[in-house]
This record gives structure tokens, sequence and C-alpha cells, in this order.
């Protein structure tokens, strides 16, 4: 530690910014949040802009711990404090959101990767979401699916930041809180999107958790859950769910109604599962219909794709089959997918952005098309010309657009 600051110390003293180190494979990656300095190792292979969102999104996960202002406060009056003093339990967190920030696509594309669910049923969940007036200082109300959201409610006034709902996802299914014994928990937290320098206030509810730790489906399992699958002898998918299983009510509130907020909650729950909502989510679950497989676009030669709306923020993209089906096949695709997506942003340094940008490879081709609309990403067979990608990218758009009412979140009410 002493060498990095000593590193950084120069750095500053000439007015300049340390931004990395390169050795052979290995890339040393700094990210300055004042008062903090965050240091990343990595022979991943990852772009740099990679590496540095992560470390962002570690910092927004400590401020959600420790607000902008007490760190500044604490810094100022010693600047050698020890921090593990105040993150003293909140390993899990952050252990946690290292473990979903290495396959998350929606993260790497600063995006929401919402449940696939029909949109009626979405619409009837939403409706039972909206607050009651007696809830003044309720600020957002969101549902959670296998950790996807299934619909937020929001003040008319303004939205959440993408990165607010991440970390709020991975403090909800944090181990420390989806394996307590309480099935709700009131926990302090700030959203460093929403604002920086104080707490509100999250009341987390787990309305429904698998009762095994196994679910079949015949699907494989998605890059951006942690989980693991394996096949069993009839070919069927056996999923092992983690702490992303289950259901979970996060409701947001700025003051200290508690009494009123977990009342309104419970009631929630209660219509919920008397209206058959919650087992429709659970049974669509189950069975495998919150995801959809690349073959059901019918495009040969089309492997992946992720599609990302503009407009709403939002990601979708089908599971991960043969030939991605190995952990190390999806994480090396997933690379090609953040290379694509740095040169297209100039994420890097580059000159400047792109709107397309084509990899080949011997074993495929992944091209990066971004409009004013859409982002979409696509890997393909090697043996395809350039043209067919380009055709193969237009049917791809056209499918999203027919199904992006199941496909992403959209209309959410207002209060």
């Amino acid at each position: 530690m002493g060498l990095v600051q000593a590193l950084l110390s120069v750095f500053i003293d000439d007015g300049d910014k340390l931004r990395s180190i390169n050795s052979g494979e290995l890339r040393i990656t700094f990210l300055l949040r004042s008062p903090l300095y965050y240091v990343c190792a990595s022979t991943w292979g990852e772009p740099e802009s990679v590496t540095r969102a992560h470390l962002e999104y570690l910092h927004l996960q400590i401020l959600s711990i420790v607000t902008a202002a007490q760190l500044r406060r604490i810094f100022e009056r010693r600047t050698n404090f020890d921090l593990r003093r105040l993150l003293n339990g909140a390993e899990p967190f952050l252990f946690s959101l290292l473990n979903r920030l290495e396959l998350d696509l929606a993260m790497s594309t600063s995006s929401l990767h919402c449940l696939q669910l029909d949109p009626n049923l979405r619409s009837r969940v939403a409706d039972a979401l909206v607050p009651i007036t007696k809830m003044k200082d309720t600020l957002y109300i969101i549902l959670i699916a296998g950790g996807r959201v299934v619909t937020l409610v929001r003040p008319r006034k303004h939205s959440i930041h993408p990165a607010d709902i991440h970390v709020l996802v991975n403090t909800a299914h944090a181990p420390s809180i989806y394996n307590s014994p309480a099935s709700a928990s009131w926990i302090p937290i700030c959203l460093p999107k929403y604002n920086p320098a104080t707490f509100v206030n999250a009341y987390i509810s787990f309305l429904w958790k698998p009762e095994s730790n196994t679910i079949e489906t015949p699907l494989n399992t998605e890059a951006g859950e942690s989980t693991s699958s394996s096949r069993r002898e009839d070919g069927r998918q056996q999923r092992n769910f983690s702490s992303d299983a289950g259901l979970c009510l996060i409701c947001i509130s700025g003051g200290g109604e508690f009494e009123t907020v977990r009342s309104w909650c419970d009631s929630v729950g209660q219509k919920l599962q008397s209206k058959g909502i919650l087992q429709a989510i659970v049974d669509a679950m189950e069975s495998g219909k919150t995801h959809y497989s690349v073959s059901e676009l019918a495009i040969p030669g089309l492997r992946h794709f992720v599609y990302k709306s503009r407009p709403h923020v939002q990601i979708t993209f089908p599971i991960f089959e043969d030939p991605y089906d190995s952990r190390d096949e999806v994480r090396r695709i997933i690379t090609m997918y953040q290379t694509v997506y740095d040169a297209i942003h100039a994420k890097s340094g580059q000159s400047g952005p792109l709107k397309m940008q084509y990899i080949s490879t011997d074993k495929e081709i992944v091209m990066g098309w971004i409009t004013q609309l859409f982002e979409l990403y696509v890997v393909v067979s090697p043996r395809l010309p350039k043209a067919a990608v380009i055709n193969m990218a237009n049917a791809v758009t056209r499918w999203v657009k027919k199904g992006e009412r199941s496909l992403l979140l959209r209309d959410a009410p207002v209060f």
C-alpha cells in the first residue's frame, strides 16, 4: 500500500492522474474518488474501462454504507483513518458485488435487465404496488424476482438511476440479509446517485424463497445471475439457485414512517398471494418462461446477442447455450462484448465513438451497432459474410421490437 500511495502522490503532485500500469498480461488500474483510492490488478484481458467501471460500482456500494459526507468529514479530521473500522461487517455486501460484477451484462452496459414476463401479469403487479396516500415520504417500490426487476413504482418527478438499483439488488440478496431468519428487514442505505450525502430507509421483504436449492428448468442459466447448473440424465437442466433466487419487495422511504410502510408491504404481499399473482410469477420462473433461447428467433448462424433499449436503459439477451455453455466460454464471450462496447463508446481513450464495430476471430464474429434508439451486440458463426451479419442484426431488432412488452419494463406507474 505504501508503494501505491507513493506512485499516486507523484502523479498528483504533477497535476496528473495515474490511470493504469501495464506489464505483459497484467494491468493495474487506479480509480481516485477522493478521499478514497481504488486499485485493481487483473489478467482477465478486459478493457481498462471495464475494470474502472467495476471499481466505480465498488465505490458506490461503499457509499451505500458510509455516505460521501461522512467519508469527507472523517478524512478531514484524520487523513490516515483505517476505513476497515467503518466497514466491519460489510464484507458480505462487497464480496457479493464482486461476484456479481464478473458476469453481469447489465452492470457492464450501465442498464437494467428486467424479468421477462407476460405484460398483463406485470401490469397487475405494478397496480398492486402503488403506495397509499399516507406514505408521503416513499421514494421507490421495487419487486425483484431471481435478481431481476419485475416492476418499479416511482415519484412522478424523478426516476431512479440503474446504478442505485444494482446497489439495492446486491444489498438485498447479500447472504447476511437473504439468509436472515427474519422475513423482512429495515436497513439504512445511501443511494449514491439519488443523494450521496444522506441515508434513506429500505424495507426489504422476501415474499417467496425456493424450498430447495435446485429447480428444474429446460433452460441453461444466464450469466447475470449467480447460479450454476448441471445436466440430468434426461437432458434437462437443473438450476442451482443462490441468494438471487426468490421474490423480494423493496420499499425505499425518506422518512420515519416505519410502521405504516411495514403494514402496507404486508398487505401487498397478501394481495399478491390472494389474487394468484405471486404464484403466477413463481410458476413462470420455475417453468423457464422468464428466459428464452436464441433458437426461438430461428435465425441460422446466430449464437447470442445483447439488445439495449436506449430510451428505457434496459437490456435483454437469451440464455447462454452451446458453444457458450461453460463458465470459461461465457466469460470469454462477455469479454468480447465488453471490448466491442468499449470501442463503440470510446471508453478507453479512443479518438471518438463509433456507430459499428466488427471483430472476427476463428471462433465467432462479434458485431456492435449503435443507433439513437438501441444498441445491439451479436455473436454469429465465423463463416458468415458481413452483409449476412448485418441482415441478421436487423432480424434481431425486429424480433425484440415485436416482443418488447414482455422483454422490457415499460410504462411503470408513477405517483
